[in-house]
């Protein structure tokens, strides 16, 4: 849509703002496109006076004006300026200019003191209905050749001459064959005709219908009612009015699987008000709504396997005991939404909570963890093996995030998976053993001793290292020698001596380097690439180890260091492009 300015009214505004222009005193011999009229009769004057039915109709509608999106608030008289007026509050509410008021009458209410402006209603696009969008996007325009293309087909006992007949076989078929389809910020506001979707694209699973113009529940009910295959809907960024009380909706969302409600306002009254009519739900997105948990699910959710609850700041970890006994949950999402610790009181150290039973996926990026105690007590979860937990004080704030890898990994005993990496036996052993070793004097300190019978550290220790006591009997308690402070580190001892080889490259002379073990791969990557004009891109690494014959290990992330590999003295560089 080009962009065009558009005649508004703003509280606040300097002076003679208010005037409007002949131009912008709106004459609407014809409706916009999708103007809800409802017999309307035309004045000499050129404007439209509506019946209440359709002032009803318009208030709570969601329209679009030059790309940013609103909700009708108010139509009517705004004087001093002739003509009717539309009262839109804007989602984006630095769009706007005032809370509803103009010279101390309240037209309309905005929840945020800017966010409204008054708008001629012929500079409002309303939207259009699901199969206009659907043919819109999908629908192959003619061919030249089927443009003058004429048949004689029968209708009943007649016989008619028509133009480009296969051209609209030909688009009935393409609207039959969907499956998955995206409608994103395509101004959808309602189903349309009844019935009119279940005839066009009976077959259609998939749906995206993020960013539209839909008001409510009863909108998206009108839609999926008329697809009865559906199983992924996305809802994301429309405002929707839910239901304020439980409704009946056995069969309309019978296949659903996945469900994206991220900023629509929903509540989690909201959710659970719903959810009876998503029998078999398996995913469910609730992102940016300022969700509240408010009560426990009960009989409703119970086939949710992840949850997303992404930027919901109200949420707290007492909240997050009221979802903890859903049975299928294995993926749960809390990126940014403030929690700083959680714990679980059913379980004490070395124990398992029954909470949250089946989740394996946890990710808490971008919060404000800042404690171990946070990470000792996710070894509770009995089937954790995934977590991400980038972006924490505890993570971001370390100067040495190698070594905050080590001990998340040595704290948590079943993990799998760290930030996206998968963990290998040989980076877990490694992992324990230095966790054991750093604190093994705080150990000794507290009561720990290499004899079983006088090994006895003090509840204040295994409160903050609760595995540590397994780790000595896995690997045996530290001995003395390995609790010497370490010397201050020195350049030439972190150095390692390295062979370069070249196996796809023979006539390459074998090269000798010293690398510091902190250095990732990245860099090692372009210091080959310098030396072997060669692009960064093109290079792949890999080490053999004298003391792993004939076991070839890459080096496949660029992030991760020498060290991380457990690449040592002696061990050569696999160099191919």
């Amino acid at each position: 849509m080009a962009c065009q300015a558009v005649p508004c009214l703003h509280l606040g505004s300097e002076p003679g703002e208010l005037q409007a222009t002949e131009a912008e005193h709106v004459h609407l011999t014809a409706a916009p496109p999708g103007w809800p009229l409802r017999s309307p009769h035309l004045l000499d004057s050129g404007y439209i006076i509506m019946n209440d039915a359709l002032t009803s109709d318009v208030i709570g509608r969601r329209v679009e004006v030059n790309g940013e999106h609103a909700t009708v608030r108010f139509f009517g008289d705004v004087p001093p300026v002739a003509g009717f007026w539309l009262g839109v509050e804007w989602d984006n509410p630095e769009r706007g200019k005032h809370d509803g008021s103009h010279e101390g009458t309240v037209y309309f209410k905005c929840r945020h003191p800017t966010g409204g402006s008054f708008i001629r209603p012929n500079k409002v696009n309303f939207g259009v209905d699901f199969l206009t969008a659907l043919k819109n996007r999908y629908v192959l325009e003619d061919g030249p050749e089927e443009d003058g293309k004429e048949q004689i087909v029968t209708i009943g006992n007649r016989t008619v001459q028509t133009v480009g007949f296969d051209s609209v076989i030909k688009r009935q078929s393409q609207l039959n064959k969907l499956e998955d389809i995206s409608l994103r910020n395509c101004a959808v506001n309602g189903a349309g005709d009844k019935g009119g979707i279940a005839t066009a694209c009976p077959h259609i699973r998939k749906v995206d219908l993020s960013r539209n113009l839909l008001s409510s529940w009863d909108d998206v009910i009108d839609i999926a009612d008329q697809l009865k295959d559906l199983e992924v809907l996305n809802l994301s960024e429309n405002k929707l009015e839910f239901p304020s009380c439980s409704t009946s909706l056995i069969g309309t969302f019978s296949a659903l699987k996945v469900l994206v409600l991220n900023r629509t306002g929903i509540t989690w009254a909201e959710v659970l008000r719903c959810a009876p009519g998503w029998p078999v739900l398996e995913e469910l997105y609730l992102g940016s709504n300022n969700i509240c948990i408010s009560e426990r699910p009960v009989d409703v959710l119970q086939t949710v396997k992840l949850l997303d609850l992404s930027s919901n700041q109200l949420i707290d970890e007492n909240q997050l005991f009221l979802i903890a006994y859903l049975p299928r949950l294995e993926q749960l999402i809390l990126s940014n939404i403030g929690i700083s610790s959680i714990h679980f009181p059913d379980a004490g150290i070395g124990c398992k909570t029954s909470l949250f039973p089946s989740l394996q996926y946890l990710v808490v990026n971008d919060n404000q963890i800042s404690q171990w105690s946070f990470i000792n007590e996710l070894d509770k979860l009995q089937s954790l093996d995934t977590l991400s937990c980038v972006r924490n004080p505890l993570t971001a704030g370390s100067k040495d995030s190698q070594t905050t890898r080590q001990f998340i990994i040595a704290r948590i005993g079943q993990l799998k998976t760290l930030d996206r990496c998968q963990i290998l036996p040989e980076e877990r052993r490694g992992a324990e053993l230095d966790y054991r070793k750093a604190f093994g004097n705080e150990w000794k300190k507290a009561g720990g001793h290499q004899n079983p019978d006088k090994n006895r550290p003090n509840e204040e220790f295994l409160a903050a290292h609760p595995r540590y006591q397994f780790l000595c009997q896995k690997y045996g308690a530290p001995e003395d020698g390995e609790l010497k402070t370490q010397q201050p580190f020195i350049l030439k001892n972190q150095l390692l001596t390295l062979k370069i080889r070249y196996p796809d490259q023979l006539d390459q002379k074998v090269l000798e380097k010293q690398l510091p073990d902190s250095m990732t791969i990245q860099k090692v990557k372009g210091l080959l690439s310098r030396l072997l004009k060669v692009p960064v891109s093109q290079l792949l690494l890999s080490y053999e180890s004298p003391k792993m014959p004939g076991r070839e290990i890459e080096l496949e992330n660029d992030q991760q260091s020498l060290q991380f590999y457990s690449v040592e003295n002696g061990d050569s560089l696999l160099v191919r492009w």
